[in-house]
């Protein structure tokens, strides 16, 4: 098993569907979020995390989003980690700011 996991920012962007690749329910999405801000999460949460900037997303490949490598934790799975990604960013926004 690999010790670390991928996350594209459409798993967490609330202007997709999930047939587009969301992977979060739409109450628990961030619009507009970047490959930055989720390492900056990460990292609030206590995960080592990485842009790998040259990296798309194979459902929208022309997108050039890049992608974020997570390393695991023990106990904590992709989903799980998705869900308190998804909190952390909604918490860390200014009301009316950015995507708001």
């Amino acid at each position: 098993m690999p010790d670390h996991f991928y996350v594209y920012p459409a798993y967490l962007a609330r202007g997709r569907s999930r047939a587009e690749g969301r992977r979060l329910g739409a109450a628990d999405s961030v619009p507009d979020v970047t490959a930055a801000e989720i390492v900056e999460a990460a990292h609030r949460l206590g995960f080592t995390a990485v842009v790998e900037a040259d990296k798309d997303y194979p459902r929208d490949a022309a997108s050039f989003a890049g992608r974020v490598k997570v390393t695991k934790q023990a106990g904590t799975t992709k989903s799980q980690f998705l869900r308190k990604l998804g909190a952390e960013l909604r918490a860390h926004r200014p009301a009316g700011g950015k995507g708001a």
